[in-house]
C-alpha cells in the first residue's frame, strides 16, 4: 500500500485525541469515520470538530467553503464493522488502558479489510505488546499525536519489534499529507522520544525538592529564565497533568527499571487527585485563577537544578542515539515541536558541555546511589567527542543556526530565512540572536550586494514574536524593556546595512514579523499573503519599532490605522498604502523575489551605501541628510564604478561594478 491508495481513515475514539486527528484527516481531504462506543460520545466528538472548524474558519485559516467540506467528509459512528469495513488505515485512539485496548483490537481484527494498517496513538505503552493483540503485526506501528492535533505539528512514527518498513514509510508519508512532521522513532522504547526526555525532567524536579536540593520556585525560576525552556518544570508538570507523568514513570519504571523510580512527591499529589490546572491544584493552585507564577529572581537561580536537570536529560539523548532510537537531530526536532522548546535537548547539552554534565550525573550517583543518576554506556563517549554534534561549522568557519538559514543562492545575494516553519517562523530571543550574527557575517562579506530576507514555508513570512520562548526567557533573563530593546537594536542593524534588502513575503506578515519586514527596502509579496498588527488585541503594542518604520511607510494616519484596529490587509492594500511594492502570485513568488534581489545587487555598492546613509539619516534631520548626500556624491563621483557605469552607458551595456 502507498499513499495513493489511502482515502478513508479510520479513527477509534472521539475524545480530545480522537476528535482532533479526525479533524485533522478531515482537513486534508480524506473522509472519516470517527467511531466511540456510545452515541453520546462521539456525538460530543462530532460537535467539538464542528466548532473548531468554525474557529479556523474565523481566524481566516481555513475558508468557510474549506470548514463545511471537511465536516462534510467525517461521518460520526457506533458499530465497528460500519466503521472500519472500508478503511485504509484504522488509527486508535482509545484510553491508555492495555485491556480496553485489547478488547479493541480483537473486536477491530475481525472487522478491518485485509489491506487495512493498524496506528495506534499511545504516548507510552508499548507497539509491540499491542501489535501482538492483532493478526497483523507486521502493519502495526505508532502514530502519536500531540495535544491539540490541530495545532502541534510532532507526530511520532513508531516501529514495534514486528512492523515492516513498508508500514512505516506508509505512515510517515500520511503524516506528511495531513500537514504535519513525522519522526521515526526506530525502537520500541518506553516514552519513546518526546515524554523519554520530559518526563524525566519533571521527576528529576520533584526529586530536588524531595531531597531539599531547591525548592520549587527556584526548581522553576532555573528552569524557565536560567536554562530557557519555556516553562518551568513544575509548570509544565501541572499542565500535562501530574496523572498523566506519574502514570508513564511507572510504567517506565516497570518496564525500563529503577531509574524511573517515581518521586514521592508527585505520588503524593496523585493520591490527593490535585492533578493540576485540570483540577485546580497541583503544584501550583489554579482556584483563583492566578496559575503558575514563575519568578526571573536571578538570586533564585541554582547552578546544582540546572547542572542536573540538564544531566537527567543528557543521559537520555544518550540512551536514544546509543540505542539507535533517533538520532540526535532527530530528538531534538521532536521535543522542539512536541515540548516547544526553543532549541533540543541535545543542544542544551552541548552548549552547557556534555563532559561537564557527564562528571555531575556521575558525582550525584556516587553520592546518592539512586539509579537514576548512573550514566548510560554512550554517555561517557558523547562526552570524550565533545557533544552529541559536531559544532565545527563549515569549510570556511561559519557558525550553524538553528532557527535561521544563511545560505547564498546566487551571484551576490544572500538569503536569511527564517527558519521555524513550524512556529509559523515566529521570531524567539535566539532568532534574534541568530538574526545578529548573520548581520555580522554579511557586514564583513564584501562579495554580498544584496539580502533577500525570507520564512521558510508557504503559510507565513512570520507571524510574530514567539511568546512561548520569549516567557522562557534566554541564558540571561530579560525585562520586557531589554527585550524591545534588543529587538529594535538588531532590526535597525539590519535596516542599516549597507546593501539593499528585500523581504520576499509569503503568507503571514503579522506583528513582529511585520516589523521585522520594514526593516528591509523592498518588499515582495505573494497575493495570498496578509498583513498586521495585532498587538492591541494582547493589550500590546509594537515593541520592535513599528510605532516608527511604519508610518515613516505609509504616513502617520495609515500607521495608525493598521496598529489601532489590530485588523488584518490584503497585499493588495497594503500595496495601495505604499507598503508593498509588487504583488506577485504564488507560483511566481519565489523566482520573482530572487529576481528582484539579483537585479539590485548588480547596482553600484558604493552608491547604494551612501544613498542609504542619506535617506536614513534625512529622516531625522532634513539637513543632515542633505549634507551626507553631498558627501556621498564627492566621494563617488570619481570612482571606478563611476567610470564603469559611464562607459556601460555610452556603449549601450550592462555595467559591472565592483565597488571601487
Amino acid at each position: 500500500m502507498g499513499l495513493e491508495d489511502i482515502n478513508t481513515i479510520a479513527v477509534l475514539g472521539a475524545g480530545n485525541m480522537g476528535h482532533g486527528i479526525a479533524e485533522v484527516a478531515a482537513i486534508a481531504g480524506y473522509d472519516v469515520n470517527m467511531r466511540d462506543i456510545k452515541d453520546e460520545f462521539v456525538q460530543n466528538g462530532y460537535d467539538s470538530i464542528e466548532w473548531s472548524l468554525q474557529k479556523l474558519a474565523e481566524n481566516d485559516q481555513l475558508t468557510d467553503e474549506e470548514a463545511d467540506a471537511a465536516l462534510e467528509r467525517v461521518t460520526p459512528l457506533v458499530d465497528m464493522g460500519e466503521a472500519v469495513s472500508d478503511a485504509d488505515v484504522v488509527i486508535e485512539a482509545v484510553p491508555e488502558q492495555m485491556e480496553i485496548k485489547k478488547d479493541v483490537y480483537e473486536e477491530l481484527e475481525s472487522s478491518a479489510p485485509d489491506r487495512a494498517i493498524f496506528a495506534t496513538n499511545t504516548s507510552s505503552l508499548s507497539i509491540t505488546d499491542l501489535s501482538e493483540f492483532t493478526d497483523r503485526s507486521e502493519a502495526f506501528c505508532g502514530m502519536h499525536f500531540f495535544n491539540p492535533p490541530v495545532r502541534m505539528e510532532l507526530v511520532e512514527v513508531i516501529s514495534g519489534e514486528h512492523t515492516d518498513d513498508e508500514t512505516l514509510d506508509v505512515i510517515e508519508a500520511l503524516a506528511s499529507d495531513l500537514g504535519k512532521t513525522p519522526v521515526r522513532v526506530r525502537k520500541d522504547v518506553p516514552g519513546f522520544i518526546v515524554n523519554r526526555i520530559l518526563v524525566p525532567l519533571m521527576n528529576e524536579a520533584a526529586w530536588l525538592v524531595e531531597d531539599d536540593v531547591a525548592t520549587i520556585e527556584e526548581v522553576d525560576a532555573t528552569t524557565k529564565f536560567d536554562i530557557g525552556m519555556p516553562m518551568g518544570s513544575f509548570e509544565l508538570a501541572d499542565y500535562v497533568g501530574i496523572d498523566v507523568g506519574y502514570h508513564v514513570l511507572e510504567y517506565m519504571n516497570e518496564v525500563a527499571g529503577e531509574r524511573y523510580e517515581p518521586c514521592p512527591m508527585m505520588e503524593a499529589k496523585v493520591s490527593n487527585e490535585e492533578f493540576g490546572q485540570k483540577s485546580g491544584a497541583g503544584f501550583y493552585d489554579y482556584e483563583d485563577g492566578d496559575g503558575a507564577d514563575v519568578s526571573m529572581d536571578e538570586d533564585l537561580f541554582n547552578e546544582t537544578v540546572k547542572e542536573r536537570l540538564l544531566a537527567v536529560i543528557a543521559n537520555e539523548v544518550a540512551f536514544l542515539v546509543g540505542d539507535d532510537v533517533a538520532s540526535p537531530e532527530e530528538i531534538d526536532t521532536a521535543v522542539k515541536l512536541g515540548g516547544r522548546w526553543p532549541k533540543g535537548p541535545a543542544k542544551f547539552a552541548d552548549e552547557y558541555g556534555v563532559a561537564a554534565l557527564f562528571e555531575a550525573l556521575r558525582d550525584a550517583y556516587e553520592e546518592t546511589g539512586h539509579p537514576r543518576y548512573e550514566p548510560v554506556d554512550y554517555l561517557s563517549t558523547v562526552a570524550e567527542e565533545d557533544g552529541f554534534y559536531d559544532d565545527a561549522g563549515d569549510a570556511d568557519g561559519a557558525p550553524e543556526f538553528d532557527t535561521i538559514e544563511l545560505t547564498y543562492p546566487g551571484d551576490k545575494v544572500a538569503q536569511i530565512e527564517l527558519s521555524r516553519p513550524q512556529q509559523m517562523n515566529s521570531i524567539s530571543l535566539e532568532l534574534i540572536e541568530e538574526l545578529d550574527a548573520a548581520i555580522d557575517l554579511l557586514e564583513e562579506d564584501e562579495s554580498v550586494r544584496a539580502l533577500l530576507l525570507t520564512g521558510a514555508g508557504s503559510k507565513a513570512f512570520s507571524v510574530g514574536a514567539d511568546f512561548m520562548s520569549i516567557a522562557g526567557g534566554g541564558a540571561d533573563p530579560f525585562s520586557a524593556v531589554e527585550l524591545s530593546k534588543f529587538g529594535q537594536e538588531t532590526f535597525g542593524r539590519l535596516e542599516r546595512i549597507e546593501m539593499p534588502v528585500v523581504a520576499a513575503i509569503d503568507g503571514y506578515c503579522l506583528g513582529g514579523g511585520m516589523e521585522l519586514s520594514m526593516c528591509a527596502d523592498v518588499r515582495v509579496a505573494s497575493s495570498r499573503s496578509e498583513f498586521g498588527q495585532p498587538e492591541f488585541n494582547l493589550g500590546l503594542l509594537p515593541g520592535w519599532g513599528g510605532t516608527q518604520r511604519l508610518q515613516r511607510i505609509v504616513g502617520m494616519g495609515r500607521a495608525k490605522e493598521i496598529i489601532f484596529s489590530a485588523e488584518r490587509f490584503s497585499a493588495e492594500e497594503m500595496a495601495d498604502f505604499g507598503f508593498v511594492n509588487e504583488v506577485v502570485e504564488p507560483d511566481e513568488f519565489e523566482t520573482a523575489a530572487h529576481e528582484y534581489a539579483a537585479n539590485l545587487a548588480g547596482g553600484p555598492p558604493l552608491a547604494m551605501r551612501f544613498t542609504k546613509r542619506a535617506m536614513q539619516k534625512g529622516w531625522d534631520n532634513h539637513e543632515a541628510g542633505l549634507e551626507v548626500e553631498s558627501m556621498g556624491f564627492g566621494h563617488v563621483v570619481n570612482s571606478e564604478d563611476v567610470e564603469e557605469g559611464v562607459s556601460a552607458f555610452f556603449g549601450d551595456e550592462e555595467p559591472e561594478f565592483e565597488g571601487k
